[in-house]
């Protein structure tokens, strides 16, 4: 019954729509009254239109059904950081990510009891060490996949987020192809770029960029340990919810069209955490709405892991309640709302299928602009990548000041009751220790920062 009524309707071209909107727009400008153009400089139209691609889009290869919730425990003390990964698995994390401070921290007292069969574990290292990686995998390969563990390594997320090498270039290079060609994997970080204020398209030309630095490296060295490496993306995600789940789709297209160039695995996996740079002090729990948008759009873009942060991590130190309440919002988006039992869920909605594909090219554009100008690391190096990044943070800065950027409880309708000077455990601002770097390091900035000082200063 339904087939044969809807035969009874002739469709409808994206013309037809647009002219019925203009007349009902009663001579109003349909481009200046309905168009909106965000800061990476895309036109976002009022609606979207089969007819408006030559060719759909290709099934993506992200599965919704299968993404991680993820708790991320920062490691001192193995057996104390143990017990926290035992408890957060036994209340629902299914991926444990330990950011390590120290080579002496003792992986057999880290994975304790942990079925590594069944919980993946990443692990980040304030340090760069073959010997760890070597022990991580004698003391894992007996007992769990190894793709179960996944040891991050990135020798130029290091450069760019602190003006220096962990060493030196030379030093770093050998560790980094020592630990590749003994984990099989490579890992790049982009949520450095978002967090600096980087615009979307910048993201992903930087991250391509990023990873091209590797894989030319290993190219030009005849080197073939990144032909079946598992490569994985940390990425933050923002509020901007729809170009943001177009995001992680054009990073796995771009990704693909990359590794394919290389003849190399085209599979990427994919890390998501809620940004730094729209969290507040002030009016402090619309930052659990803000996160639960953002985990969403990683989700609903294919992210794999998705490592939700504390409503509360900008000015407390780390707390069962505020982790317990991250975890909590991801359980509820799997279990209670359902996110975890479509693949693929934003397939064919022609909005978000037309920024994917306007986000990739535009990005492709940046990138090939890079390689044409000497690669990432050079224009790092001549500070090209940090400018780039101000211009786009000062972009969004002013948009901020002036309100078009609103961020509800900071700029706008704040409740000037709020008294925080006396619940900061932690600083949430940007400090500025004086050193000797090599480049320009890209500094990670919240839009709030400058509001909020002035307001602790009122209290």
């Amino acid at each position: 019954m339904g087939k044969a009524l809807f035969k009874n309707f002739n469709a409808v071209s994206s013309k037809a729509w647009k002219q019925k909107i203009q007349v009902d727009l009663n001579g109003a400008d349909y481009n200046k009254t309905l168009i909106w153009t965000s800061n990476e400089g895309i036109a976002v139209k009022p609606f979207y239109h089969a007819d408006e691609f030559k060719d759909f889009p290709e099934v993506t290869k992200s599965k919704a059904t299968d993404w991680k919730i993820c708790q991320s425990i920062s490691v001192n003390n193995a057996k104390e950081a143990n017990l926290k990964a035992l408890d957060a698995i036994n209340r629902g994390a299914e991926n444990i990510l330990f950011q390590i401070e120290s080579e002496k921290i003792s992986i057999e007292d880290l994975f304790q009891n942990i079925n590594l069969n069944e919980i993946s574990i990443d692990i980040k290292c304030s340090f760069l060490s073959e010997a760890f990686a070597e022990n991580l995998s004698v003391i894992t390969e007996k007992s769990v996949e190894k793709s179960k563990i996944t040891l991050h390594n990135d020798i130029i997320g290091q450069l760019a987020k602190t003006g220096n090498w962990f060493t030196n270039l030379k030093d770093d290079h050998l560790k980094f192809e020592a630990i590749v060609k003994s984990t099989q994997q490579l890992s790049v970080d982009l949520s450095l770029y978002q967090n600096a204020g980087a615009n979307i398209i910048q993201q992903l030309a930087y991250g391509l960029a990023h990873v091209n630095e590797y894989l030319n490296h290993f190219e030009n060295n005849k080197d073939k340990s990144l032909n079946e490496a598992k490569v994985t993306f940390v990425i933050a995600t923002g509020s901007n919810y729809f170009f943001e789940i177009a995001k992680i789709r054009a990073l796995r297209l771009l990704w693909t069209t990359l590794a394919s160039e290389y003849g190399i695995n085209t599979d990427c996996r994919i890390i998501a955490t809620p940004s730094k740079r729209n969290k507040t002090i002030y009016d402090y729990n619309v930052n659990m709405l803000r996160t639960t948008t953002e985990c969403m759009s990683a989700i609903l873009g294919g992210a794999n892991v998705i490592n939700n942060t504390a409503y509360d991590a900008l000015f407390h130190k780390s707390n069962e309640f505020g982790e317990r309440i991250a975890r909590n919002q991801l359980l509820v988006l799997k279990h209670e709302s359902y996110f975890d039992k479509v693949n693929n869920p934003a397939d064919g909605a022609y909005y978000i299928e037309s920024l994917t594909q306007q986000l990739a090219e535009k990005a492709l554009l940046i990138f090939k602009d890079i390689e044409a100008n000497g690669g990432f690391l050079r224009q790092l190096k001549e500070g090209i990548i940090q400018r780039k990044i101000k211009e786009s943070a000062a972009k969004e800065q002013a948009d901020f000041d002036t309100e078009k950027l609103v961020l509800l409880g900071t700029n706008k309708h704040p409740n000037m009751t709020d008294q925080m000077k006396n619940d900061l455990e932690i600083s949430p601002f940007l400090k500025i220790k004086k050193r000797k770097t090599i480049i320009e390091p890209i500094i990670e900035k919240r839009l709030s920062e400058k509001l909020e000082i002035k307001r602790l200063n009122n209290e």
